[in-house]
């Protein structure tokens, strides 16, 4: 079974293909994952593999391993164009998401001052007032939204609470307007007998419904680029991903970028 990619709450720095040189930061446990969803594509694998023993960082651990590592890069002259909160989970399920935010930035502000904080959420914690007030502090708030189509998302993300649904998200979303970055995974396949297509009219259409509704600063569309414990999953063509880009675009009138 495929398991958790990062055993280590700091990682990196990577390439990221949205980001630049971009510094880890893994706020869930490092043997084990905990997300409120249970995506068909994510690439530390499904939650069945159990959340671990290593729990949660504490705060001050975080703040005290990027310091470190955000001053022997300065020490040796090494790019930094990013601090990303990824990891094996959903970054702002941690107990103390708005203080580890609020340290990183001071930190940041010490070694890297031109580096973006940036975090990946999957928006499902958004209703959460702490976890909106930090979020607002971020360079770059990347929020999730695969479909705008319920059953769809469904399929893709398997939300943890079933009554979970894109209407609502959408709606948590739209709280932050130009204050955020929306991502969509495009991918198709089939998993446990029932076909997934989230490349078709139906589905860009209500995207497009969903991103004017939003207006966030960029969307961000991208498919599968590595192993998924899916495996029947497909990656959807850079050309055709900039087709989808270009009628977004056109439609929304918002920058698109394509990964």
């Amino acid at each position: 079974m495929q398991t958790v990619l990062f055993h280590s709450t700091i990682f990196g720095p990577i390439r990221s293909r949205r980001l630049g040189v971009s510094l880890g930061v893994n706020l869930t446990p490092d043997d084990g994952k905990i997300c409120s969803f249970d995506c068909l594509y994510c690439e530390a694998g499904f939650n069945a593999q159990g959340p671990g023993t290593t729990g949660f960082p504490p705060r001050e651990r975080v703040a005290r391993l990027l310091e470190s590592r955000l001053k022997n890069m300065s020490e040796a002259g090494e790019p930094l164009d990013v601090i990303t909160f990824s990891g094996n989970g959903e970054p702002t399920l941690h107990p103390d998401f708005g203080g580890v935010i609020a340290d990183t930035i001071a930190i940041r502000d010490k070694y890297y001052p031109s580096a973006k904080v940036s975090v990946l959420s999957n928006s499902t914690r958004l209703d959460r007032d702490d976890v909106a007030a930090a979020l607002r502090t971020v360079d770059n708030n990347i929020l999730k939204l695969d479909s705008a189509i319920t059953e769809t998302m469904h399929l893709i993300d398997r939300p943890n609470n079933p009554a979970f649904t894109s209407e609502k998200a959408i709606a948590d979303i739209a709280r932050f307007g130009g204050q955020c970055i929306v991502q969509t995974m495009f991918l198709r396949g089939e998993f446990e007998g029932r076909k997934i297509d989230n490349t078709v009219g139906t589905e860009v259409d209500a995207l497009i419904d969903a991103y004017n509704r939003i207006r966030p600063r960029e969307i961000m569309i991208y498919s599968i680029d590595r192993k998924t414990p899916a495996e029947s999953l497909e990656k959807v063509s850079r050309e055709e991903l900039e087709r989808i880009g270009e009628r977004i675009a056109s439609a929304t009138g918002i920058p698109v970028q394509v990964a």
